[in-house]
């Protein structure tokens, strides 16, 4: 037996706030496939794609997609998204460069050959992908991006190549090959995309990509990984005057590399 509750279009789509199914053992795909075959005749239209299909509060999308199965006294809520829904595009605006973040699904197999056939087609956009352990929050993704503009503004990079650099700000070192091994891609860990470039470039990636991008806004909160990873104590954090101490600490341990 499961419980699926509707949100927001969902309930128009099927009048009703949740139902329970005296089913187990069966796909989210197959739940999907149930759903639209026995929708009321007289409601909105429900899309069997654009949805963000919760399992015990879990996007589907972190386990095993629509392949997840659903077990015995599992709670599916089912989201739809239409035109983005409540998803946010996460776009910046540096020293008169366009910036976009995109968090990719866990499901997306994407490695560095992907990344470098990805630059291929985008030649002109600067894109590198950082593991999300590595990002602590929206401003500290900023700040860190900032300092690799800066660095590239005034000559000062740490590598010939703006991606590199960024990579290697966020890894908190000089090694590339340290940095791609930590922070960059790795199959075990979500990541995002970090793209700088023109609004219409940035537009056509966006296009590109859109079926791998999570939904779900960036929510991270990396901050004991990043303590330990970067050897941060709790003297260091009380010895920091600021609202955001780790984040504070994070940028200046990027803004001395050399």
């Amino acid at each position: 037996m499961i419980t699926v509750k509707f949100t927001g279009g969902a309930r128009k789509s099927f009048d009703i706030d949740e139902i329970i199914l005296d089913r187990s053992n069966l796909t989210v795909k197959q739940l999907i496939d149930y759903l639209i075959s026995t929708k009321p005749e007289n409601t909105t239209s429900f899309d069997g794609k654009n949805l963000l299909i919760a399992v015990n509060e879990i996007d589907s999308s972190a386990l095993n997609g629509y392949d997840t199965i659903l077990n015995d006294n599992d709670v599916i809520n089912i989201i739809p998204i239409i035109h983005g829904g409540t998803f946010s595009r996460i776009q910046l605006k540096i020293f008169s460069n366009n910036i976009e973040i995109f968090e990719m699904k866990k499901t997306y197999i994407f490695d560095n050959i992907s990344l470098n056939k990805l630059r291929k087609k985008f030649p002109n956009l600067i894109i590198q992908a950082i593991s999300s352990k590595f990002l602590l929050n929206k401003s500290h993704i900023k700040k860190i991006i900032s300092l690799s503009l800066l660095a590239k503004r005034e000559k000062t990079m740490l590598s010939k190549k703006l991606e590199t650099d960024i990579l290697l700000r966020f890894a908190g070192t000089t090694q590339i090959n340290y940095a791609i091994e930590n922070a960059g891609l790795n199959p075990k860990t979500s990541f995002c995309l970090i793209a700088v470039g023109k609004k219409s470039l940035l537009e056509k990636l966006y296009a590109d990509i859109n079926n791998n991008i999570s939904k779900i806004p960036l929510r991270v909160d990396n901050s004991r990984f990043l303590k330990n990873y970067f050897h941060i104590s709790k003297k260091h954090i009380n010895s920091i005057d600021s609202n955001s101490p780790l984040e504070d600490l994070l940028v200046e341990k990027s803004s001395i590399l050399t």
